[in-house]
């Protein structure tokens, strides 16, 4: 008799237990496979969202992100969101999407950025006194600061004939508040178009011209349309100075060299990058210079480099003197042409609310308008410094600011802008 001996596989006890382990990984299998769709349903909505969402955007990609709100979340975006993206995919790293995300990553918004972008939006609700509705909805107020600056003018007046306490007239505010602008208050109400306009008496004196620069060459056919802005200090606008061409081919060339801009800075007498100037810059072309110095009748070719800014959302440049001052000796001393006696400052675009070029020492507001240029001396004859000439770019709160500056020095000028025969004058 043959003993068969049989060896099972496994107990019957292991195998029941062999049938619950399957059970297990069917159901993790299942859960995976659920994740996975969880993940794609994930991936379909954010394609979905983000391909609406930039159809709308590049349609006007300027008006859109000339609202902050929008360009703070696309900053916020593509700094924090599409991280979250990325880890959704990571696991199929042979993907093509990774490896082109992980190019263009470098090229994405920091962290400071991301911190830049909501420091501005708080910058405009406090300048602007807009509520935190309004900010969080982004329907942000557009409106004109000549029209806001009547309304304040009007009130003033009635104020005044029913006896009621005079509205504050002086430009500069008395005291230090806790930054370092003693000047901010009046600041950001010319800002906001608060600040009390001259006098109807005085504005009628103000005059409007053709300007040919007593028979310069290239303005005796097409003389320049001169408007007198304000009357002290003298700042006059020059309309359609360059055009609608010209602007965009200016901004085609600026583009790819914007950086973030640089100013003097007193202490050291060299140029730095400043945290109160938001804005970047370029340097521009010798057409412009050509036109600029048949206008204004000075010598550019000691002139800095003609600049480019574009303000985006918040961009600002606070109260600021564009000349070296007494105590600073050494101010442009590396360039060798003495002190920045002017300032031609030529707007490349409307500007849909803020923006405006306030001169806090006196209270001028000087609106953006596509294709003008406004002009002022921050030297009086004598050399010494202008200050009533103090000004600051307000805060865009709506649309999209592209200037351009050219800071014309004192060499060159000796026989174009005479010296008075008074240190006074």
């Amino acid at each position: 008799m043959f003993l068969l001996v049989c060896k099972d596989v496994s107990p019957p006890g292991q195998m029941t237990d062999l049938l619950f382990v399957e059970k297990k990984l069917v159901l993790s299998l299942k859960d995976y496979i659920r994740e996975e769709e969880t993940r794609l349903d994930k991936l379909r909505l954010w394609a979905d969202r983000l391909a609406s969402l930039s159809s709308t955007a590049t349609t006007d990609a300027e008006r859109f992100l000339g609202n902050p709100v929008n360009a703070f979340k696309l900053i916020k975006r593509l700094n924090s969101e599409w991280s979250e993206l990325e880890a959704l995919v990571l696991e199929d790293t042979s993907h093509g999407f990774i490896s082109n995300l992980t190019i263009q990553r470098q090229h994405f918004p920091t962290d400071e950025d991301q911190t830049g972008a909501a420091n501005a939006l708080l910058r405009l609700q406090d300048v602007y006194r807009l509520d935190t509705k309004t900010i969080a909805t982004g329907r942000l107020p557009a409106g004109h600061q000549r029209a806001l600056g009547n309304l304040q003018y009007f009130e003033y007046q009635l104020s005044k004939q029913q006896g009621a306490p005079v509205a504050e007239q002086s430009a500069t505010s008395g005291g230090r508040p806790d930054d370092y602008l003693p000047e901010r208050k009046s600041y950001e109400k010319l800002c906001r178009g608060e600040g009390v306009p001259m006098t109807p008496r005085r504005r009628s004196r103000l005059r409007c011209r053709y300007h040919d620069n007593r028979g310069h060459p290239s303005l005796l056919i097409g003389p320049v349309k001169e408007e007198e802005e304000w009357d002290r200090p003298l700042i006059l606008r020059y309309h359609d100075v360059v055009s609608e061409r010209e602007i965009e081919k200016i901004k085609e060339l600026a583009k790819p060299r914007l950086r973030r801009a640089t100013v003097h800075d007193p202490q050291t007498g060299k140029l730095t990058t400043a945290p109160y100037r938001v804005s970047k810059r370029a340097p521009l072309v010798d057409k412009i210079n050509l036109r600029i110095q048949a206008v204004t009748g000075l010598d550019v070719s000691t002139a800095e480099d003609l600049q480019v800014a574009n303000y985006g959302v918040g961009g600002q440049y606070e109260p600021h003197f564009d000349f070296g001052r007494d105590d600073e000796p050494d101010a442009f001393e590396e360039l060798g042409t003495g002190n920045r006696i002017a300032t031609w400052l030529l707007y490349m675009s409307d500007v849909q609310a803020g923006g405006a070029t306030v001169f806090t020492d006196v209270g001028a507001a000087i609106t953006p308008k596509k294709g003008s240029a406004v002009f002022w001396y921050n030297l009086f004859p004598s050399g010494d410094g202008d200050y009533r000439t103090r000004h600051a770019a307000c805060p865009v709160l709506l649309g999209n600011k592209w200037v351009s500056n050219k800071w014309i020095h004192e060499r060159g000028q000796e026989f174009r802008r005479r010296c008075g025969l008074r240190q006074s004058d």
